[in-house]
């Protein structure tokens, strides 16, 4: 896996990105263009997972990329319950039900494996988010009265 610097490396983003695509185009089909609220609605819902996956991504820490990554798993629900209504109006064809479904199913799926990895802990030394100075959590290497900090003289465990 190569590095990730900004919400466009990530593949779950890219994937959100076709999906929004993808309802943009069905939702252009003759009688569905015409049913302007569940046109914007599925528009907008494809849309907030992209958006939630950049947004958290663009948020201070951890724990609130997780929070807004949940919004954009929930999205993808939302988008293929819409999904329903169009098939069911006669909107879209099986098949472009059937894709589209999985597609959000698929996405729902990664992006919960994003958020369970999130969520595993991870030592002090590897969690970026605590050497960061900017994050609510950060720990200072060099503040010597910083319980975590391996050299600081009350650490029985201190070599020195």
């Amino acid at each position: 896996m190569g590095t990730i610097n900004t919400f466009e490396d990530l593949e779950i983003w890219k994937l959100a990105r076709l999906l929004c695509k993808d309802v943009f185009l069905i939702t252009n089909h003759d009688f569905f263009s015409k049913d302007f609220g569940l046109k914007n609605q599925i528009n907008n819902s494809s849309g907030s997972v992209m958006d939630n996956i950049a947004e958290g991504f663009d948020r201070d820490g951890t724990k609130k990329f997780i929070q807004f990554l949940s919004i954009a798993k929930a999205s993808c629900g939302e988008c293929r319950s819409q999904l329903y209504r169009a098939v069911d109006r006669a909107y879209i064809t099986n098949n472009e039900f059937e894709d589209s479904s999985k597609r959000t199913i698929d996405l729902g799926r990664k992006i919960s494996n994003l958020m369970d990895y999130l969520r595993k802990p991870t030592s002090v030394a590897t969690n970026t988010n605590l050497l960061n100075p900017n994050n609510n959590n950060y720990i200072n290497p060099f503040n010597f009265s910083n319980p975590l900090n391996f050299f600081n003289s009350s650490n029985p465990s201190n070599p020195f």
